[in-house]
Order: structure tokens, then C-alpha cells, then sequence
């Protein structure tokens, strides 16, 4: 195109700029349960290499909670969430079996 002329620019129709503003929402509530969920995680994981039995046991069971509604909410595909869980049950009781013995 020439230096200066027009762009032509095609008008977006009523049901495009709904669907942006619903995509827009959507983003939002997603990344917002993807931080909660990746937070516990997080949390979880620190109190396990912390080597701290107490705190684990009071943050497994509402992490593993917050990765199910994950799920139920489409946050997270299922089999990843499923390997989440196995993965923190077993660092958890890795650190109970190690404090027993």
C-alpha cells in the first residue's frame, strides 16, 4: 500500500465484541483459580522440604481439595491434577515414613 492511504477496517459485529468481553471475564476467574490452586501447591511443597510433619498434615488435605474443584472447573485437565495429587501424597508420606523411622 501507498505511504498515507486508507486502511480499510471491517467492522466488528455486535455478537464479536459480546464474546471478547465474556473471553476477557473468563481469562480473569481461570487465572484466578489457577494461582489458588498453584499456591497451595506451593505452600505444600515448601512445608514437605521443610522437613515440618506438622504443617503438611494441615495443608495436604485442603490442597488436594482446591486441585479437585480444579478439575470440576476446567483449570486443569484431569490427568494433570491426578499427578499433582499422586505426587504431593507421596512426597508427604515419604516425610511421615522418614520421621517415624
Amino acid at each position: 500500500m501507498a505511504q498515507g492511504a486508507a486502511k480499510k477496517v471491517k467492522k466488528k459485529k455486535a455478537s464479536v465484541l459480546k464474546r471478547i468481553r465474556q473471553t476477557a471475564r473468563r481469562s480473569l476467574v481461570n487465572r484466578a483459580n489457577r494461582t489458588r490452586v498453584r499456591s497451595a501447591i506451593k505452600r505444600l511443597d515448601a512445608a514437605v522440604a521443610a522437613r515440618d510433619s506438622a504443617t503438611a498434615e494441615k495443608l495436604l488435605r485442603p490442597t488436594l481439595s482446591e486441585i479437585d474443584i480444579a478439575i470440576r472447573k476446567g483449570v486443569l485437565p484431569e490427568n494433570t491434577a491426578n499427578r499433582y495429587k499422586s505426587r504431593l501424597t507421596r512426597a508427604y508420606n515419604g516425610l511421615r515414613a522418614g520421621k517415624t523411622a
